[in-house]
């Protein structure tokens, strides 16, 4: 494929918008799909300017109707924690232009510096790997913004919770019970909100594993302020669904061992972390399509509910 046709693979639009954001003689020399999203289309691009060199940038353009519908709210909020991030030392992507209305572009666009490293979703490797993904979310939740971010929204109800066929109804129904009750209180924090292992890269470049470092956090789309139990929560889930109950159950540890404090009462701990696992239900599907396309073809539909519903009776057995 020829450069020509590689920066083709750009919309007419989209491309004549991302090259009015480059630098003086650079030019679209290459891209690539990035997988392991389900709400956007990524694409990484590859930049090369007159001296030799490239860089590279990364685009997410929503072409969904549902999200391409809420993509002004969703682009702009990622845009700007992008912006307060870069005065940080958390590894996130820096902005370099939105079209959040598809005003230039076909599709609601971000423009945003591509960061090394890559994500891992293996099971080889993750006692290695917890440690750095609890460390990392502490390091988020310790950013207080002068500007705070929305308040975070839950993404599910008990009224909406349909359990998967075969799940234990017991301890399901006693789930729900536990998040029909309100909202526990909390201590506002800085929250990435959709914190997991598919939106956190390494650098696996170290033969000594005991040099294994975060690389970077992205997808900032759903950036909140609010508990940091229920980000914990989610990572725990997606450690849960991806690599077994147990697994789950020691991120929250991690994240304590780590410096981070989550609520004190062992009822609220766990309606966080079963508001969240709750709201798989009826989800698993679109979170198992990027795990299998990162490899791990045994994670089936019918696994992932599995692990869920063994999750759920886990947390609800775990000691209070």
């Amino acid at each position: 494929m020829t450069d020509h046709d590689e920066a083709c693979a750009l919309r007419p639009l989209t491309l004549a918008w991302v090259n009015r954001r480059l630098g003086p003689g650079e030019r679209i020399v290459g891209t690539g799909a990035l997988h392991g999203g389900i709400t956007a289309e990524m694409r990484r691009l590859t930049v090369a300017a007159p001296d030799g060199g490239t860089r590279a940038l990364v685009l997410r353009s929503f072409v969904d109707p549902y999200f391409a519908e809420h993509a002004g709210g969703l682009l702009n909020r990622e845009a700007d924690a992008l912006a307060l991030l870069a005065e940080t030392d958390v590894p996130a992507p820096e902005p370099v232009a939105v079209d959040p209305s598809a005003a230039h572009c076909e599709y609601p666009s971000l423009l945003m510096t591509h960061l090394p490293g890559r994500t891992v979703l293996t099971d080889e490797g993750l006692k290695a790997r917890v440690p750095l993904l609890a460390r990392q979310l502490v390091e988020i939740h310790a950013f207080d913004p002068v500007d705070r971010p929305q308040h975070y929204k839950a993404w599910t109800t008990a009224d909406a919770v349909v359990p998967a066929q075969g799940a234990d109804r017991a301890a399901w129904t006693a789930a729900i019970d536990v998040i029909r009750e309100p909202a526990p209180p909390f201590e506002g924090r800085f929250m990435h909100r959709d914190f997991h292992p598919g939106n956190v890269l390494f650098d696996l470049s170290p033969e000594d594993s005991a040099a294994l470092r975060v690389t970077g956090v992205v997808d900032w789309v759903e950036n909140s302020w609010g508990p940091a139990d229920l980000d914990v929560a989610h990572c725990s889930t997606n450690l849960a669904l991806l690599h077994g109950p147990a697994w789950g159950l020691r991120f929250a540890e991690a994240y304590e061992e780590a410096g981070g404090i989550l609520a004190s009462a062992a009822g609220e701990r766990l309606y966080w972390r079963l508001l969240d696992a709750l709201a798989f239900t009826g989800e698993v599907g679109p979170v198992v399509r990027p795990w299998q396309e990162a490899g791990r073809v045994e994670l089936t539909t019918r696994v992932v509910e599995e692990r869920l519903d063994a999750y759920v009776i886990s947390l609800l057995d775990a000691p209070s």
